[in-house]
């Protein structure tokens, strides 16, 4: 499978020490097999005056049978309950790789008026069911990332 990773540099060795906390699955690094995401994703450091650059990746799937893995199909109650671990820093949690949905600026809008007691869980997953499709794969240890090879990246 290939992997992508929007950025402002290239990342050839990817590790946790760069790492963001509190973002949706927790410290990790995130990836995608959609290469529009990636693009998108290069987006706000463009905005910054900065170049867009993708690094793509082979990944072997076989993986998932060594590692512990978390994958959530569609944006769920157990995705939502994931994410606001995850962007609280609450996430205790121990898997090597975390899959699905992205919280985007839409999706965590709707987070946000849960946070606030403004609407109540059915609410927040009754909205996200209406997001356009994104994706993203966490690689959040040292052991899952052995198994993520650079190939190339470019510039967009």
């Amino acid at each position: 499978m290939t992997l992508y990773h929007g950025s402002y540099l290239e990342i050839a060795k990817p590790d946790l020490k760069h790492s963001r906390p509190n973002v949706d699955f927790g410290i990790g690094f995130y990836t995608t097999p959609l290469y529009e995401q990636a693009k998108k994703w290069c987006g706000k450091f463009k905005r910054r005056g900065k170049e867009g650059i993708i690094s793509c990746y082979s990944f072997d799937e076989s993986a998932y049978e060594s590692l512990k893995t978390l994958k959530f199909d569609s944006y769920s109650e157990g995705w939502l309950d994931f994410i606001l671990k995850g962007r609280s820093g609450k996430d205790t949690t121990d898997y090597d790789i975390v899959i699905g949905g992205v919280a985007n600026d839409k999706v965590f809008n709707t987070v946000e008026l849960f946070f606030d007691g403004l609407i109540d869980k059915t609410e927040a997953i009754h909205r996200l069911c209406y997001e356009k499709p994104n994706f993203q794969i966490c690689f959040r240890t040292e052991k899952a990332l052995e198994y993520l090879h650079f190939e190339r990246s470019e510039k967009v």
